[in-house]
């Protein structure tokens, strides 16, 4: 406490502190993030001058009004929350902030990931975590000169995964497939790993990683993992894939990312279209990465993708499902598709990384 200024944790759960935080952030050009779980607040003579909230191991939403700014506050907040954070948890933070909070955040011990000049930054509290990935990376790296990459999250395994995954082969020296990591599908992480290591097998000179923080993750590209935001954000979009091209794609020597066309989602086809921009453009201080699109395969003209699995599924239409996905994808689903109700979280997710809705 600062004289009369407290400092107080807000849940989501109480709707009028939310209404108060949602319309604070709404004043300082913030919109409300949907995953966050907890915020600090800091108020005054009961008018709300500051917040900072909490999602997982991101810290993010944080404003401070400018009628406050230099009175030392902003360092006070920080400091709240990252101790909330350890509290949680989860020692191995982010911060998604405007840029103008970059300087505060430098002085808690956070380093710059990079930044979307003038709007916001993506910072760690490591200044060597995102190197020794980079670096852990370079030991899978394989020799060719044409090294492919796929960032998918299977939700679950199809035949469109298996034939975007072989194309891709085919095409390379070497293929590198990413998991995404991010638990916030209608299947567990490890068991989508599982049926895509299975399912692919037989493949040649193709490597399936596991997932990580740096790519398509709640940290890198918040956006996707919050199913009631329609429009895709260019931000994240850029971070994580300027993270993507200079950390690691060169450490495992990558020249081309494939996905899906998309024919039918704008969102998707947009995302594309900002991939091939970072990906492609000679401003970036890294090689240039090339996309390339290949069409998804289709089934009776429509074009195979996890989310009319999941639908079959909800119909117990095994019938159908099994000429959508792979031997290996079936026994599973029979096994499990009651076990768990729907989750449909990383549907739109799923649509964009793949190509397949």
């Amino acid at each position: 406490m600062f004289g009369n200024t407290v400092f107080a944790q807000v849940k989501r759960a109480e709707n009028i502190k939310m209404s108060a935080i949602t319309q604070f952030l709404r004043e300082n050009d913030l919109s409300i993030d949907t995953t966050v779980e907890v915020f600090i607040t800091v108020t005054r003579n009961d008018r709300l001058i500051a917040c900072g909230g909490i999602a997982g191991n991101i810290i993010k939403c944080v404003a401070i009004s400018e009628s406050v700014r230099g009175e030392g506050l902003a360092l006070t907040l920080a400091t709240e929350l990252i101790n909330l954070a350890y509290e949680r948890n989860c020692p191995n933070l982010f911060i998604y902030t405007k840029t103008n909070n970059e300087a505060l955040f430098k002085q808690c011990g956070f380093y710059t990931l990079t930044s979307v000049p003038g709007l916001m930054v993506l910072m760690e509290n490591s200044a060597t975590r995102l190197e020794r990935y980079a670096s852990y990376l370079t030991t899978l790296r394989q020799a060719g000169s044409k090294i492919g990459c796929i960032v998918m999250n299977a939700n679950p395994f199809t035949h469109g995964h298996r034939y975007l995954i072989q194309k891709a082969a085919e095409q390379c020296d070497w293929l590198h497939v990413f998991l995404v990591k991010e638990d916030t599908s209608r299947f567990p992480y490890e068991d989508r790993l599982a049926l895509v290591r299975a399912g692919t097998a037989d493949i040649k000179k193709l490597t399936v990683h596991r997932g990580s923080e740096y790519i398509i993750s709640r940290a890198t590209f918040p956006c996707y993992f919050i199913k009631e935001q329609g429009v895709l954000n260019h931000c994240h979009t850029e971070i994580d894939l300027k993270i993507f091209r200079q950390y690691l794609a060169p450490a495992l020597g990558v020249t081309h990312r494939f996905v899906g066309t998309e024919p039918f989602c704008a969102v998707t086809a947009t995302y594309n279209q900002d991939m091939r921009h970072w990906l492609e453009t000679p401003m970036l201080q890294a090689p240039p990465i090339e996309l390339v699109e290949i069409e998804r395969l289709q089934y009776h003209g429509m074009a195979i993708s996890a989310s009319w699995v999941r639908k079959l599924l909800v119909k117990k239409d095994f019938l159908t499902i099994d000429y959508l996905v792979p031997e290996v994808t079936r026994d599973y689903l029979q096994r499990t598709f009651t076990a768990r109700p729907a989750n449909p979280a990383g549907e739109q997710l799923e649509s964009t990384l793949t190509g397949e809705k």
